[in-house]
């Protein structure tokens, strides 16, 4: 059961919708089922031509508002549509009249005993639905908080299906991304979109953050994308920015103008101050945020691709070594023997890589690639003195470099997996940022792929991966060498017929992470996100067997795995988890037919 809330200012024009034939759906016999009087003595009257004359009952409706007229209170008719589930059985008025006095209860708009709640009815005109309307003004005079009203509707949805014995649904934890309304499906159909653009951009979003290392990078990789970008800056410091939204140039509004959304009207953890998170690294520690432990091709071509993003983007030498040391890249100047003031060459290297004796390794910009040299690099400034256009980078691996990319991204989805799997058993909360950081490296993998099946992968594990409420869940070492993993291959670039094989390998290593998050939802409760682990792995085994067809090598089967392993690894959890958590109200897994614990294998 589903409900769903809008607001609005003139009831008498909402009644005559609810009490009419209908526009998108045929209304049949509209009547009233319960409201803040008998719904006999509130029927509206029929005139002789059959309608419902509603003016009576709109004006016992909206004299409480007469005493709450002033500004700030410019939508008072308040709204809610509940429908069951397809599938479910044929309320009646009587059921029907529970589940509306239920919600009007736990919204506090009028709560059971108090005769001096909002005015309010509810309206049947179909088998599997009502319409609740009421004015929010209550009778003694004052207005009624409607503070968090949707989540109220919810939790009076979710007793109304224990209650009667329906479909159970979800509870409202913000781990679902924001879903397009019906306005924004139906002009997408009109336009001829094959995808509405508030999924397109929560795509894009969400690959621009796991490929990026810095807020400003996360910028230039959407302007990249062909994104239009909005930034919000405060209103005590200006130059500080507290938000931002996006928009597609062909995406525009009535009047011409772009049609915006803010990161928060994507998904829950899309605002600005929840994506710094993820490139914040552990707390009193300057850490590489390509992670530790790289191999020394992969350190080398992720430090070609930085060195050569910032001398595209610098105008100068100065502004040059300011990009590198803002990425987080540690450069080493070399001076002249005969003028100890001049600069003659540099060299960089990534925090937490040590070489073979346990030393940072050095690269000269020589050694990266022939024009990056600082003699080279002045030579360019010199003739092109202009910054080129924002989220150009190098992309320019060679095919042992980036081999040793996607091995690397390999070996850390492998270690994922294995740690969410033993977390599921014995300690779920340790597993949140590995979870949720697998998320980045499938949203990036499909972003450089370009791959349908891959992207519907990835759009089907974003619930599992979120946190509730849209928190952050706190960084740990595989969560970091996760989100490294993610913006390394973002360095790669388009991906080509030759990594078909890298790509099989990964898929099917990301498709077993997937799967131990659905074995870590299931310790949890979490009936949704483990359907949404379910599709996703699926999905995940058909990338993997595509790439592996288009291979020129085919990857060995053992590298593979079986194609049906995500049906056997998460098998389907009962319904009743769900109800038996949200009626003890007490935290998932700490009581009754809990998962038992898994032993640690033996070293």
């Amino acid at each position: 059961m589903i409900g769903k809330v809008i607001r609005g200012t003139n009831v008498q024009r909402l009644l005559y919708y609810l009490f009419g034939p209908g526009k998108a759906n045929e209304h049949v016999d509209p009547h009233l089922v319960a409201g803040f009087g008998d719904p006999a003595e509130l029927e509206p009257e029929r005139r002789p031509d059959g309608s419902a004359d509603v003016r009576r009952l709109a004006g016992l409706l909206n004299q409480p508002l007469a005493a709450l007229r002033r500004p700030g209170f410019d939508k008072p008719v308040w709204h809610c549509s509940v429908r069951a589930a397809p599938g479910d059985r044929e309320l009646s008025d009587e059921e029907w009249a529970q589940v509306a006095s239920l919600i009007m209860d736990k919204t506090g708009l009028a709560p059971d005993g108090d005769d001096a709640g909002v005015r309010w009815v509810a309206v049947r005109h179909a088998a599997d639905h009502v319409h609740l309307v009421a004015t929010l003004a209550r009778q003694d005079g004052t207005r009624p908080k409607v503070w968090n009203d949707f989540y109220r509707v919810r939790e009076a949805c979710l007793e109304a299906e224990q209650r009667f014995g329906l479909t159970v649904t979800a509870p409202a934890d913000r781990t679902a991304a924001r879903r397009p309304s019906r306005a924004e499906t139906e002009r997408s159909a009109r336009d001829g979109r094959i995808e509405v653009p508030r999924d397109r951009l929560r795509r894009e979003v969400c690959a621009a953050a796991g490929g990026a290392r810095t807020e400003q990078e996360f910028f230039d990789r959407l302007e990249h994308a062909g994104v239009l970008i909005r930034r919000r800056y405060s209103t005590i410091n200006p130059d500080q920015v507290t938000g931002f939204a996006v928009g597609l140039p062909d995406h525009a509004a009535s009047d011409g103008g772009t049609i915006w959304y803010g990161g928060g009207k994507l998904a829950a953890d899309l605002t600005l101050p929840k994506l710094r998170t993820r490139w914040t690294e552990t707390a009193g520690k300057k850490a590489s945020p390509l992670g530790a432990g790289l191999p020394p091709p992969t350190a080398k071509a992720a430090l070609r691709a930085l060195v050569t993003k910032a001398a595209q983007r610098a105008p100068g030498e100065a502004e040059f070594f300011e990009l590198l040391r803002a990425e987080d890249v540690l450069v080493r100047l070399r001076f002249s023997e005969m003028d100890p003031g001049q600069v003659t060459g540099y060299s960089v290297a990534l925090p937490d890589q040590p070489g073979p004796e346990g030393k940072v390794t050095w690269y000269g910009g020589g050694k990266l690639a022939e024009g990056l040299s600082l003699p080279g690099l002045r030579s360019r400034w010199t003739t092109r003195p202009r910054i080129p256009s924002a989220g150009r980078q190098a992309r320019s691996c060679t095919a042992a470099e980036r081999d040793a990319i996607f091995r690397h991204a390999t070996q850390r989805a492998s270690e994922a997996a294995a740690l969410v799997r033993w977390c599921a058993g014995t300690d779920p909360a340790q597993a949140a940022d590995a979870a949720y950081a697998a998320a980045d490296v499938l949203r990036v993998a499909a972003q450089l792929t370009g791959s349908r099946v891959l992207h519907q992968a990835a759009s089907a594990y974003d619930r599992a991966a979120r946190a509730p409420f849209g928190r952050m869940p706190r960084h740990t070492m595989v969560g970091n060498q996760l989100r490294g993993a993610a913006r390394l291959l973002a360095l790669t670039g388009r991906c080509t017929g030759r990594d078909a094989s890298q790509l099989a390998i990964l898929a099917v290593r990301l498709a077993r992470v997937v799967e131990a998050v659905g074995e870590l939802r299931i310790a949890q409760r979490h009936a949704e996100q483990t359907a949404a682990c379910r599709r996703a792995a699926e999905r995940l085994h058909a990338a993997s067997s595509q790439f592996a067809q288009a291979a020129p090598v085919r990857a060995r089967s053992d590298q593979l795995g079986p194609p049906a392993l995500a049906a056997k690894a998460m098998p389907r959890p009962q319904p009743g988890l769900a109800r038996h958590d949200r009626a003890t109200g007490k935290r998932a897994g700490t009581t009754g037919t809990s998962r038992p614990r898994r032993q640690r294998p033996a070293r």
